[in-house]
């Protein structure tokens, strides 16, 4: 009796036919990550190409994807990326003045007072992509610019490459859907 279990389960199985639709699915998959991997590569040498960050540029990418129903709605997400990074730059002047009278008090204020606007935006048309403005938020206080005004062109330039690439792989990759 064991020596009849001990064969069934070493015995091969024959292999299952693999579906017409199951084959397309995986060679579906296999498209979209290469579209994804090529594009991503592709923008990342530019944003290297041109003196940009890298990483910056993958912010833009993150914010397109946040909301990849359309292209609209993509754009939408960039906006409310870089304003993210706008009311960053306004944080920044809040804790720059305040610092001096209220000390590490500063940066929980400005917070406070970032947090409210953004969260408060969550339902006003175009700039409702609450997770796309802290984005931007994080992005501005990562790059932690020694000038306010470059630093905030350098991450807009190289998130618009991003969500550029965003928007390229996002039609690519309906192109092959289709």
């Amino acid at each position: 009796m064991t020596r009849q279990v001990h064969d069934s389960a070493t015995a091969p199985t024959p292999a299952a036919p693999v579906s017409r639709a199951a084959a397309s699915s995986s060679g579906q998959f296999v498209r979209f990550t290469l579209v994804a991997a090529v594009i991503a590569a592709a923008a990342a040498f530019l944003t290297e190409a041109v003196g940009l960050h890298a990483w910056a540029m993958f912010v833009g990418w993150v914010a397109w994807f946040t909301r990849p129903t359309s292209a609209l709605h993509g754009v939408h997400a960039v906006i409310s990326l870089w304003a993210g990074m706008l009311l960053a730059v306004v944080g920044h002047l809040i804790v720059a003045l305040l610092s001096p009278s209220i000390g590490v008090a500063a940066l929980p204020v400005a917070v406070f007072v970032l947090a409210c606007v953004a969260v408060g935006m969550r339902t006003t048309p175009v700039l409702n992509n609450m997770l796309a403005w802290f984005v931007g938020l994080v992005a501005f206080f990562a790059l932690h610019p020694d000038d306010v005004l470059t630093g905030l062109l350098t991450l807009i330039a190289a998130s618009g490459v991003g969500a550029g690439a965003g928007y390229t792989c996002q039609r690519l990759q309906r192109r092959f859907a289709a």
